[in-house]
């Protein structure tokens, strides 16, 4: 490894693979994030403080701001979907790995907010893709998601499977994503792998996240929502699985496959989940647990846009990386629950 850039850098995903110990032997590392207020910026600014950036509110666009803690770390605010400030990055960097996760996140959100998710997830990868080829990368790994999967019947969800009903925008950008990925490959041999990642969870995560708001929500003694009556299914995937899954893939770029049934890109999609779909209501008294207080709830219908059950098939990625996701609920929530309480000085 020696130059990467990490997009999303601030991000709850981001901060948590620029953490992660095999990032200390890159020669750069770039972080980049346009610190929306999508959820309370403290967060991003208390993220990106222990990784030795001194960023307020006040901090100009593209202007590097140098790491106090590692050699060769600068971030930069800036946002994805302004071409300017994507290709001052790559002229400036001679990058070898790009790991995109910068993207308007949220399944509910995107119903009311339909234009930012096409700024940022569509317009916004699309200037990455054409900085790749502009500039040619080593490996260029994005953020897709296991919304792809829309109301999929079948379990678990395979890389495989029909992903040509999405049920949200959201779901519907990241589906973009990875055909407009795999196009460039074909066209310019752009080495791209797409991460579907699915739900997410851990310290210094993001307060939308149903884990987060629960735990909010709990603390303060108010009431949560839980939808479809309880009858849900999810696949929670600790914070840590995701970063050292995405670190193993670093070197492990796809190449093209030539055979009768293979695509002529070097491009390739995975899974990366648990493996193991957990009950919205055993998940809820894991942090009741953890949290140390009951929770008062009130059972709605399913809301729009959302899925019953979610549930990753990661042999592709132990098969590629030799790495299954490990940690369990009780593990991830522990930690998230620990850092909570910190946090919020409960």
């Amino acid at each position: 490894m020696k130059n990467i850039l990490i997009t999303g850098g601030a991000g709850f995903i981001g901060f948590h693979l620029a953490s992660h110990p095999a990032l200390q032997n890159a020669d750069n590392v770039v972080l980049f994030d346009k610190l929306n207020s999508y959820y309370d910026p403290a967060l991003k600014y208390g993220r990106l403080k222990l990784l030795g950036f001194d960023v307020t509110p006040d901090s100009p666009e593209m202007e590097a701001e140098t790491s106090s803690l590692y050699k060769g770390w600068v971030f930069y605010k800036g946002s994805l979907e302004k071409a300017d400030h994507v290709n001052t990055l790559f002229e400036e960097y001679d990058f070898d790995t790009v790991v995109n996760l910068g993207a308007q996140a949220g399944v509910r959100y995107s119903i009311d907010y339909p234009q930012t998710y096409a700024d940022s997830n569509l317009q916004g990868f699309l200037n990455i893709l054409e900085a790749c080829r502009n500039h040619p990368v080593d490996h260029l790994i994005y953020a897709s998601s296991s919304s792809v999967y829309g109301a999929n019947k079948k379990t678990p969800f395979c890389e495989s499977d029909s992903v040509d009903n999405p049920i949200s925008l959201y779901a519907a950008t990241k589906k973009s994503n990875e055909l407009m990925a795999h196009s460039y490959s074909h066209l310019y041999g752009i080495p791209c792998t797409g991460l579907r990642f699915f739900t997410v969870y851990g310290p210094w995560g993001r307060p939308d996240m149903a884990y987060f708001s629960f735990a909010q929500k709990i603390a303060a003694g108010e009431t949560i929502q839980i939808f479809n009556n309880g009858d849900m299914m999810r696949d929670f995937t600790y914070v840590e699985d995701i970063s050292e899954s995405i670190t193993r893939l670093f070197d492990r770029a796809p190449v093209k496959d030539s055979s009768e049934n293979g695509s002529a890109a070097p491009a390739r999609i995975l899974n990366i989940g648990h493996g193991s779909p957990v009950n919205l209501l055993d998940f809820v008294k894991e942090i009741e647990k953890q949290i140390g207080k009951v929770a008062q709830k009130e059972y709605l219908p399913m809301q729009m846009g959302d899925v019953p059950v979610t549930w990753a098939d990661t042999s592709r990625l132990e098969a590629l990386t030799g790495y299954k996701p490990k940690y369990d609920l009780a593990y991830g929530i522990g930690k998230f629950a620990t850092w909570f309480k910190e946090y919020y000085k409960l």
